[in-house]
């Protein structure tokens, strides 16, 4: 059985950089310490730690287990809780994995349910890229994931892509920079400066190929897998950046941003990922149903059906 007395010792070695201070936390000596941490390794036949200079750095598979012993710490302080406060205060966990491209306003948005719940519910989010994200839904470390396009094609993880719903693209400037692009929308765009979402947003190759059809030049001078990040280069005037049509309000009000034009002809698509085909999770199913009542403006008119084409090709 596992020894959890060595497993503290190794999150207290692993969050300390080094034996010594673990030891002096843990009203140790470093020998004694640096003893139970290799009685830990040999009994589980792995290296943790490997040393460099001064400190030690875990190894990949220490950092596997890091992460897992973290999670167990947690439930242990849930399960304190719990029998501490009663059966009237349990609640449910709720972990959700969010690509680092999906825009945060819509993830609120899809979320903000969740915490209205007749049952307590506690959320914890965690973003990432998405095959990392989809890794830990796998071995169900995360009970859904929200994506910007569904599982990918050929992956050997079982998965099944909940559509939530679509969004025509906003093109938003500081308004210093859109004072400096001349003519209507689209042509606007004609030179400008472009922020591109990265490779996890269907976007990314949809949107340049829509810019060539319509006969647009621009420069593609960043690309983002965090949605954050890419509005913050926005506001300080390093480009032109899309954002689903559904969020303008909430860009406007939080960044010093402007609309340059909305277009239907290309659309954002967003997922709910899970590993089940059917949402049991009375959280999973929150998140379905307010996505479905209106967090996104319905798909209007025969050109919704090329772009979607064209976005799902992305």
């Amino acid at each position: 059985m596992l020894n959890y007395k060595h497993l503290h010792y190794f999150v207290s070695v692993a969050r300390s950089g080094g034996v010594t201070r673990a030891a002096e936390r843990l009203h140790l000596t470093p020998q004694t310490l640096s003893g139970q941490i290799s009685q830990f390794e040999e009994r589980l036949g792995v290296a943790l730690f490997r040393r460099v200079g001064r400190r030690l750095e875990l190894t990949e598979t220490g950092k596997l287990a890091l992460s897992y012993a973290e999670e167990i710490f947690q439930t242990g302080a849930e399960l304190e809780d719990l029998l501490k406060n009663g059966a009237e205060e349990r609640f449910i966990t709720f972990r959700v994995g969010i690509a680092d491209v999906v825009p945060k306003f819509i993830a609120h948005r899809l979320l903000a349910p969740v915490l209205g719940l007749p049952t307590a519910v506690r959320l914890i989010c965690q973003e990432d890229r998405l095959e990392r994200l989809l890794a830990d839904l796998a071995i169900h470390r995360l009970d859904m994931v929200l994506a910007a396009r569904p599982m990918p094609p050929g992956t050997e993880i079982k998965g099944y892509s909940h559509p939530l719903g679509e969004s025509g693209v906003a093109f938003m400037a500081a308004p210093a920079l859109a004072a400096r692009l001349t003519g209507d929308f689209p042509d606007c765009l004609d030179g400008a400066p472009l922020l591109l979402p990265g490779r996890d947003s269907a976007l990314h190759g949809a949107l340049p190929r829509w810019l060539e059809r319509e006969g647009m030049r621009v420069r593609i001078v960043g690309e983002f897998d965090d949605s954050a990040l890419m509005k913050a280069f926005g506001e300080a005037g390093a480009g032109v950046f899309p954002t689903p049509a559904a969020s303008v309000p909430d860009v406007t009000a939080h960044y010093q941003v402007v609309k340059l034009g909305e277009t239907e002809e290309l659309r954002e698509r967003f997922f709910l990922i899970s590993a089940e085909r059917r949402l049991t999770h009375p959280a999973a199913r929150a998140v379905s149903e307010n996505a479905r009542s209106g967090v996104f403006t319905p798909p209007q008119g025969p050109a919704n059906t090329t772009s979607q084409q064209d976005t799902q090709r992305g």
